[in-house]
């Protein structure tokens, strides 16, 4: 289903009203209410015992430190009762096209991140009551009675609060920031839980002595770029609750990645995962230097012929380690290296990048490696 999309016109003197749903441990949550078996267990869809990649992990299996991304082997030795479940993307997606159904319903400026997630403006809506909270909680109750899924919503008058928000009271709960609450909201909030603030930077700030988003807001513009250099601007705004980013319903996904043509055409699946490493270690190193991480990874293969394939896996977190990303490419080739035994090309790249904003980047790469 198509659905007509509008540019976002609320005007900036007018506070806008903006949700951001987050299902629940989506494939994972999908499988368990397919197979009743599944359900207050530990599960892991995707991957194997003994190889792959979790694509994602369900509550039940998170108690045990099992995560997305996380390779199958690492998980099931942290939960040795972890079912692995057969990850199946064409369900996911019709799930996902009725959640987005209601969404619609309401409102035509939604802007998708994922499968799973969403960005709402609903300053002005199609149907509903006037409040963004009952709007947010009659959505809950609608996916919940369509799909027998629970969701988690935040509520704010910005997009950056709203994501922030929706992460507070998961799974199945709803958060709401108010404009007069925000500040006293961020100057407690820890800034490992600031939307936008990696581990690696959190880390950081911690070393430094800044502990929440109240130690952050002392310094100034020009001191949190001196410190963090040029994202360093964006946290000054974020700890301000400074956000006039509108609900974009043509968003583009904005992605890191990297491609080889090679002199030679290359037809060995061991050679290929080797110049595959080569250039998961170049994409990751911009992620790392950036401190902004994906939760998308696509394989681009182009066969002699000049055919050009690609395949993608998403995950419910982001990708941050190394060798989960080299796992990741190499499952894709293993699956899809009968299609394309013989290449010309490869290429990686990782997007549904953790802090938005800027274009996609494609890595400049010579013609060959040396």
């Amino acid at each position: 289903m198509k659905w007509k999309r509008k540019a976002n016109r609320a005007p900036l003197t007018k506070a806008r009203k903006i949700i951001h749903i987050d299902m629940d441990a989506f494939f994972a949550s999908v499988e368990q209410r397919d197979n009743p078996e599944l359900r207050g267990k530990p599960i892991a869809v995707g991957g194997s015992k003994l190889r792959g990649v979790v694509a994602a992990a369900s509550y039940e299996a998170r108690v045990f430190g099992v995560r997305s991304a996380m390779p199958s082997v690492t998980a099931k030795r942290l939960c040795p009762d972890l079912i692995f479940v057969k990850s199946n993307f064409e369900k996911y997606r019709e799930v996902s096209d009725q959640i987005r159904e209601i969404f619609y319903s309401y409102t035509d400026l939604v802007e998708p991140l994922s499968l799973d997630e969403a960005y709402l403006d609903v300053t002005e809506t199609k149907r509903g009551p006037a409040s963004a909270t009952l709007i947010a909680q009659a959505i809950r109750d609608e996916i919940f009675k369509t799909t027998d899924l629970t969701a988690s919503a935040g509520v704010s008058f910005n997009k950056f609060l709203a994501k922030v928000a929706s992460d507070i009271n998961k799974p199945n709960g709803m958060k709401v920031i108010m404009l007069e609450e925000a500040a006293d909201f961020l100057a407690q909030l820890p800034v490992e839980d600031f939307h936008g603030i990696g581990k690696v930077t959190a880390a950081r700030m911690h070393k430094m002595g800044y502990r929440t988003g109240g130690d952050l807001r002392r310094l100034s513009e020009m001191e949190m770029a001196q410190r963090f250099g040029k994202v360093g601007r964006h946290y000054y705004r974020i700890v301000r609750a400074l956000d006039d980013r509108p609900v974009n319903p043509n968003r583009n996904r904005k992605s890191v990645g990297a491609e080889r043509t090679y002199s030679d055409d290359v037809s060995s699946p061991t050679v290929m995962k080797e110049k595959l490493d080569w250039l998961a270690e170049k994409v990751f190193a911009y992620l790392v230097e950036r401190d902004n991480y994906g939760r998308t990874v696509t394989l681009k293969m182009k066969s002699p012929e000049f055919v050009i394939h690609t395949r993608s896996r998403s995950f419910s977190g982001e990708i941050r380690k190394l060798q989960d990303l080299r796992e990741i490419a190499h499952q894709l080739l293993d699956e899809n290296v009968e299609e394309v035994p013989t290449v010309r090309l490869l290429g990686l790249s990782v997007s549904n990048l953790e802090r938005e904003g800027g274009e996609g980047v494609q890595l400049l790469l010579p013609f060959e490696e040396e």
